[in-house]
This record gives structure tokens, sequence and C-alpha cells, in this order.
């Protein structure tokens, strides 16, 4: 998820940012999962960032509510994803995927939720998340994007959904070879310009396709420093992306009011090498 991140420093004019949103993060007492050590561990060896884990109830597609993380921010593992998430491969550059991938060559067909119900996306949303997918299948890449708007659920591979919240969204990872299933756009975005809701539904579709935050290791877009400390072996390195912070990557951890929602020549880069 992204939420509004207002980041104070004396060395610099204040900037509006946008990370997760937390409002719906609410973690319970009663919940069986829990964050323990061996999560930590887990999600430290695969150099995920564990200075914010939190379980929340993650609605399913099918109305069902399970446990699950939340991971940086953005990023849903359940329990049984974490367990089978592999160890391998290393970190020495700046653009970063999962050890999960989508398998192609494939469409992917992604339907928009429409209609009067809570959970239809609005005018902004729908013309955002037209133009990310757009964006996408320019690239030409061995995965293509079908998109439609409907009510019906059925046959979708990835279904984008509204739900009250500040600016932001949620998405996961993949698993089996298919896409993570759904991405959660919140209710505040549509306050936004159609490039903003643009670059959010990109970027979560770049989580459900296997993407990282470009800058998981500081989020330095997020104004932190909040760098885990290990050297990672789950984070895989995308060759040809440069070292260093790229303060333009769509898949930077917060986002300003300003994105134009489209990739930089990097983005290109990691997007070309993996499909």
């Amino acid at each position: 998820m992204k939420k509004i991140k207002s980041i104070l420093a004396l060395s610099f004019i204040a900037l509006t940012l946008f990370s997760c949103n937390k409002d719906e993060a609410v973690q319970s007492n009663q919940e069986s999962l829990k964050v323990t050590p061996e999560v930590l561990n887990k999600l430290r060896s695969l150099s995920l960032n564990t200075s914010d884990v939190q379980v929340i109830k993650n609605t399913n597609l099918d109305g069902s509510v399970e446990d699950a993380f939340l991971i940086e921010g953005d990023i849903i593992v359940t329990q049984d994803q974490l367990n089978k998430m592999d160890l391998h491969g290393g970190i020495t550059t700046e653009q970063y995927r999962t050890t999960n991938l989508v398998s192609a060559p494939r469409t992917i067909r992604v339907v928009g939720l429409s209609g009067t119900g809570t959970t239809a996306l609005t005018t902004n949303m729908r013309n955002g998340l037209q133009a990310a997918i757009n964006r996408y299948n320019n690239l030409g890449l061995s995965i293509n994007f079908t998109l439609t708007f409907s009510s019906s659920t059925s046959g979708a591979n990835i279904v984008v959904r509204r739900q009250t919240g500040s600016a932001g969204g949620v998405a996961g990872f993949p698993s089996g070879g298919n896409p993570y299933n759904s991405v959660t756009l919140y209710s505040g975005l549509d306050s936004y310009s159609t490039n903003v809701n643009a670059h959010v539904a990109a970027h979560e579709i770049g989580h459900c396709i296997g993407l990282r935050h470009t800058d998981w290791f500081s989020r330095q877009s997020c104004g932190q420093n909040s760098n885990e400390g290990t050297a990672g072996v789950g984070a895989i390195q995308i060759p040809g992306t440069p070292s260093g912070y790229d303060a333009t990557s769509y898949m930077r951890a917060c986002f300003s009011s300003n994105e134009t929602g489209a990739f930089n020549a990097n983005d290109v880069t990691a997007l070309n090498y993996l499909y």
C-alpha cells in the first residue's frame, strides 16, 4: 500500500510523497498469524525490509479474509507464499526482482471493476489504469496485457479494485508462474491526476509480475534511511541497470504528486530483460 508521506527536513523544502496507506492495516490481538523472529529472519534472508512488518486482514477476490504479512508498505505475502519463496541470487545494482516471475510468453487478463459498488474504480482510476496497461504493452514484452472494465471477474488474472483509504495501492508477488491476482487502489487517489493514478497502477502491477522496490535498501524516496544492512539473497539484480538510487523509477517505494506515470530508461531495461 501507499500513503501520503510528508517529508520535513531543514535542508530542503517539504515535498509531499506517497507510500503505503496503513489505514486498513490494523493488527488485532486475535490474529493467528504472528510476526515472529523466524518470520523476520526469513524475510531478511530474502532481502525484504523488516523494519515495519505488519499482520493485516487481507480480503481475497472471493470475499474470504485471511491473515497476511504487509511488507515494505505495499506488498502482501501470505505465510504459504513466504514458505515457498526460494533463497538464491545476489544484489549488486539498482533494479531488483523477486525470486518469482510470471511464466512467459503469455497474455495477462486484467479486469478493472466497474459498476456502482464501493469496489468499482472511478473514472480517474480507470483512465490511469488504461494508461498504465498501454505503457506496458507498448514495450512489446513477452507478456502482454488485455484490459476490460466489468463487474465480473471471470477469467481475470489480475483484478483491480477500489477500497476506501488514502492515496496509494497494494499488491503482491507472483506464485506458480502466475501474477498476483489483485491490485487494490485506495480512494484517495481520485483526488490526484490521471498521471499519478497511472503511476500507482503500473507500480502495483510491477509487483504482481515480480518487481521489487528499486530503493528497498534505503526507501530514500520516502525520506528514510532504512537499509536493513544485509547483502541479501532474494532481491535479484537485473543486469544492465545502474547502481545507486534512481530518483525517477516507477518502482520507487514512494512517489510524488507530480508523477507522469511513464517508465524511465532503466525501468524499460529491467522489463525487457525479464520479459
